[in-house]
């Protein structure tokens, strides 16, 4: 259940004649009352007699009866309850109790007193209604209406759990400004999937994404397509922006812009500037490191980063876990932009759902995200990937690794209260489960044929590894069919030189998998990554030969292709 306040009016019956017409789209049906102050308002959508003037009379005549000095300026009050398209359609009675419960919350009336303002519940479709009040009680005086829209949210909780509608979660203050009915149906008429403030906070945070000063990100919304104004100090400073589609305009033919901070909070220009300042002054990571030169290098070095910030979201500081979060957004979206199709409009859902989880009330404290945000610069650089051979690999080893990211995140808003910021991840998490079935499918298949042609020694040799390296969890990755692909990658590892015990000990610490559909699955891509194996196996050389435990580096003295130790974090990670 979703109450709005509207921007208070001052004309009474050019309201009344909006709700009982026929809407802007013909969307109106049937307008009738289902409530009023005083249980017997005439009601012109039901009895002939009545008139809309008649009942903007009795509603204004407190207003009239006072001095016209004290009366309010805008003295209409109007609020709106709508319910979830998969709630159960509530019967008119039902609908009227909802809104004297709303008027006695927000403070328009009071049940117990004869002194409330009047109002009147009009419903013209089935899934909501409108209240309309005006600001001036019975006895002359003014309500007191602080704190109004809590208050009808509050009560819509407690209305959702009573008549079994959808809960939705309390919000804390930090989302971004939800589009505007007349915005939806402007998107509607214009065939848009997502509305023009949507589209432009989309297109914004991806401008955003991995840009380190301003010029960057100037030219990034220049490319996109958008409108640009900036605003100036007499000084030359710069101090805000706002942009706009070129093709959204008003009823006078302008573009309609929209500044920064009104598409989210966290896109006003002094708070991306935040994170620049962070970028130049911070000394955690690899100043300078080139861009990587193609796709699959930059899959691979946003899973390192994002294997490393799990351990810190899970156990750092508030701040720097806040931080760390608001920088896998941006992973996020670097991932959607250069994706390939068959996984893009997932990894697009799932950056756009996990926006709102990007925020909260614990102030990120910057600079130790940086490894993130240069995943996220480096992904941007790297270019699109094809979706075949090594970057559709590296694409499935990326996103299996941010689904335990975003889950870590939402662990982390759990434990603070942040009820909508959980939900959105969950949701990001969803998409993320999609999007990994559709690139992992190939890559595993070819690993999967390779593991069930291994010999059969091999297969035995890798099977009792198994067992003495991972004894909990070992029963349940050899029933998995996945299993056929970790001894495939196990055998890749020793072929390689490294110690797969070591390897699967380290891929399994202080990491859940509690929510892998496949454990076998999550392995194989932590040990192609540890190992720096490639994470496309076609054409890698099949191995039937099991080498001897002795043959096997210790952990201590291996490195990794790139030059690292086995189980030692990327350059600029932090843990």
């Amino acid at each position: 259940m979703v109450p709005r306040i509207q921007k208070r009016g001052q004309r009474t019956i050019g309201l009344l004649y909006y709700l009982y017409g026929p809407g802007k789209y013909e969307e109106h049906t049937d307008p009738h009352l289902v409530a009023s102050w005083d249980h017997n308002a005439p009601d012109p959508g039901r009895d002939a007699t009545a008139t809309l003037k008649q009942l903007q009379q009795l509603l204004d005549q407190p207003v009239d009866n006072i001095d016209q000095s004290q009366r309010p300026k805008k003295h209409v009050w109007h609020l709106s309850v709508r319910n979830a398209g998969e709630d159960r359609i509530l019967t008119g009675e039902e609908w009227g109790d909802v809104a004297r419960r709303m008027v006695a919350a927000a403070g328009i009336d009071d049940p117990e007193a004869a002194a409330g303002c009047r109002w009147v519940a009009v419903r013209h479709a089935d899934d909501h209604i409108h209240i309309v009040a005006t600001l001036v009680r019975e006895d002359g005086y003014k309500p007191d209406l602080d704190n109004d829209a809590n208050r009808v949210q509050a009560q819509a909780r407690a209305l959702e759990a009573e008549l079994g509608l959808r809960r939705l979660n309390k919000g804390d203050g930090t989302a971004a400004k939800r589009p505007t009915s007349a915005e939806r149906h402007k998107a509607q008429r214009q065939g848009r999937e997502r509305t023009a403030r949507e589209e432009l906070r989309e297109t914004v945070r991806r401008a955003v994404t991995g840009a380190r000063n301003e010029t960057e990100f100037f030219d990034r919304l220049a490319a996109a397509g958008l409108l640009i104004r900036t605003r100036e100090a007499p000084s030359g400073d710069l101090l805000g922006y706002k942009v706009a589609l070129p093709d959204d305009r008003n009823k006078d033919g302008e573009p309609v812009f929209y500044p920064g901070v009104r598409l989210a909070p966290d896109l006003s220009l002094p708070r991306i500037r935040e994170r620049w300042s962070a970028d130049q002054t911070s000394t955690t990571g690899a100043p300078g490191r080139a861009a990587p030169t193609n796709p699959s290098a930059a899959r691979r070095r946003a899973t390192s980063a994002a294997w490393s910030a799990i351990t810190v979201i899970e156990h750092g500081d508030d701040a720097v876990a806040a931080a760390y979060i608001s920088a896998a957004g941006e992973v996020l979206d670097a991932l959607a932009k250069t994706s390939a199709a068959h996984t893009r409009r997932e990894l697009r859902d799932a950056a756009f759902a996990f926006e709102r989880a990007s925020r909260s009330h614990v102030r990120a404290e910057r600079g130790h995200d940086r490894a993130l945000r240069q995943a996220a610069r480096d992904l941007v650089h790297g270019g699109p990937a094809l979706g075949r051979g090594e970057d559709g690999a590296s694409t499935a080893m990326a996103i299996d690794m941010l689904f335990f990211l975003i889950i870590a995140a939402a662990h982390w808003h759990a434990k603070k209260g942040h009820a909508q910021q959980v939900a959105a991840a969950r949701q990001a998490a969803e998409h993320l489960r999609s999007a990994y079935e559709d690139a992992a499918a190939r890559p595993l298949g070819v690993l999967y044929q390779r593991g069930r042609r291994l010999s059969r020694p091999v297969f035995q040799r890798q099977t009792v590894l198994l067992r003495e390296a991972l004894p909990g969890l070992a029963e349940q990755i050899l029933a998995e069919p996945g299993w056929y692909a970790l001894a495939a990658t196990i055998t890749d590892a020793e072929a390689a030189g490294h110690d797969p015990a070591d390897l699967l000990s380290h891929a399994v610490e202080r990491r859940e998998l509690d929510t892998a559909d496949s454990v076998s699955d999550v392995l194989v891509w932590r040990l192609r990554s540890l190992a720096d194996l490639p994470a496309d196996a076609t054409g890698m050389p099949e191995n039937n030969t099991a080498k001897s435990p002795t043959t096997v580096r210790p952990a201590s003295a291996r490195t990794t292709a790139s030059g690292r130790r086995v189980g030692e974090e990327a350059p600029g990670n932090t843990r």
